[in-house]
């Protein structure tokens, strides 16, 4: 079965702003299954346009940042 944009709710988002972007901190649920958490970053390029990066490793001030939003997560998860 081929993903379907239309069947993937969004139920929790939250976004920390840092010096090189976005760490994004959501929860999703697809077809109304289990919630999941996803986490993602969005760093601008050049252009000034703003693009999906890897996460990849996180600092001590990002991981602080984002931890109470994983909190909360869990409490809708």
């Amino acid at each position: 079965m081929p993903y379907e944009n239309n069947l993937d709710e969004k139920v929790f988002v939250k976004e920390l702003d840092t010096d090189k972007g976005k760490i994004i901190v959501s929860v999703h649920s697809y077809n109304n299954g289990p919630k999941k958490l996803q986490i993602t970053r969005e760093v601008k390029d050049r252009q000034g346009n703003v693009i999906f990066a890897k996460l990849g490793r996180l600092s001590r001030e990002e991981v602080e940042g984002v931890l109470p939003f994983i909190q909360a997560a869990l409490e809708i998860m």
